[in-house]
């Protein structure tokens, strides 16, 4: 008998269940998917005119159609089998790595070209990622849901760590092959998707049209839902290092595509570190107060890596801001799927977007923007006191986020 909160048992339980094992298979392909091409995105279109507004650019081309398509997109996820949605969606974004391909081969310095090429993955991306967020509640017993979304974070961070800095070693060979790998991982993603048969929805809870913009109205009237993602949206915003690593790597620190590679891949491992942690020992009380101290953590942890001149302090830096970051993300995962009704899983989770995975594109656009002006170092700084302050507003605005609890069971 396995005594452990989190054990081999515990994770061989999981797995055997063929739903889950699938959907871990398909989740993991696409995020390795997603760290390299992020990576191979910014390091080519920085390299064609070294400019930090350009990566501010990239920041804000995915943001606009996340933004755009929030509504359809919940209306998808909670209209369609969402197995199907999420398959339709890492199919097409094969489909736009294989354009990247093709711009590398041909050796394009065209920005109009590469940017249509990221506007259309971001599209593509806002369309079927809450789809995806939403499959693992229709594939295993809420009894188990904490303990599997510990262990597919856990995956997920793990897979994180390695596809950057696998795309700085194929970048250090040629964009080609880092468009390549990724686009066959999209592929592996989406054959994972297609095969698929989790619990099918009920007629009654599939939305019409007129329902799409519950999701907004859910939020707005669930306070704790509210502050929780906004929260996210504002620490992510200001604390947007991520965006200037090429920056950083090639201007700051000096250390080429692999150690570009390297620094894309700190703060995943230190989210894996923890999210290893959390998965053998679950996080059960005062789950708000962590909340906000984690999220002050990353906001330190960021003020670090802007002022460091050394790589090594900067990798655990990062390594840092990465690991708080899991530990908010954990906490905003189970207080919003958990307490989110099956039939509205989606629209939530498509206004979820908007708020966290778009605030990761809207903070490049203001990163890179502030860093045209002011410079690279000096933005990061600056967006982690910003992240401070809104620390200390969001404590004092949300009350009951700061008590709030894991749910029993």
């Amino acid at each position: 008998m396995c005594y452990a909160p989190f054990g081999v048992c515990s994770v061989r339980r999981l797995l055997a269940d063929r739903e889950f094992a699938l959907y871990f298979f398909a989740r993991q392909c696409a995020i390795a998917a997603f760290g390299i091409e992020s990576a191979a995105i910014a390091w080519q279109i920085y390299l064609l005119r070294h400019s930090a507004f350009d990566l501010g650019l990239i920041g804000l081309l995915l943001f606009v159609p996340a933004l755009a398509l929030a509504l359809p997109a919940g209306y998808l996820a909670d209209r369609f089998d969402r197995e199907t949605v999420a398959a339709l969606g890492s199919a097409s974004e094969m489909v736009a790595l294989l354009v990247f391909v093709a711009l590398s081969l041909s050796h394009s310095r065209s920005l109009a070209a590469y940017f249509a090429a990221v506007f259309f993955i971001g599209s593509i991306h806002a369309l079927g990622v809450a789809a995806e967020r939403s499959l693992l509640t229709n594939i295993v017993a809420p009894g188990s849901f904490v303990r599997a979304t510990a262990l597919s974070q856990s995956a997920n961070q793990v897979v994180t760590v390695f596809a950057p800095a696998l795309a700085g070693v194929l970048l250090s060979i040629n964009t080609t092959a880092a468009f390549g790998c990724a686009a066959a991982l999209y592929g592996m993603g989406s054959l994972g998707f297609a095969v698929l048969r989790p619990a099918p929805m009920r007629d009654e809870e599939r939305p019409t049209w007129r329902s799409s913009l519950e999701g907004i109205c859910y939020v707005w009237r669930h306070k704790i839902v509210l502050g929780a993602i906004s929260l996210d949206l504002f620490a992510v915003l200001f604390g947007g290092a991520v965006a200037l690593l090429p920056v950083y790597a090639t201007q700051v620190l000096h250390v080429g595509p692999t150690g570009f590679g390297a620094l894309r891949a700190a703060s995943g491992a230190g989210a894996a570190i923890v999210a290893a942690a959390i998965a053998r020992r679950p996080l059960r009380r005062r789950l708000g107060p962590t909340l906000f101290w984690c999220v002050a953590g990353f906001g330190l942890a960021t003020i670090a890596f802007g002022v460091s001149k050394s790589f090594w302090l900067s990798l655990l830096a990062l390594a840092l801001a990465g690991g708080f970051d899991m530990v908010s993300m954990v906490i905003r995962n189970v207080l919003v799927q958990l307490g989110t009704p099956n039939a509205m899983r989606g629209r939530v989770s498509s206004i979820e977007n908007v708020f966290i995975g778009a605030s990761n594109e809207l903070g490049a656009f203001e990163s890179g923007t502030v860093a045209a002006w002011i410079g690279a170092e000096a933005s990061v700084v600056a967006g982690g006191v910003g992240t401070l302050i809104v620390i200390a507003l969001w404590a004092w605005w949300f009350p009951r986020l700061r008590g709030y609890d894991a749910p029993q069971g």
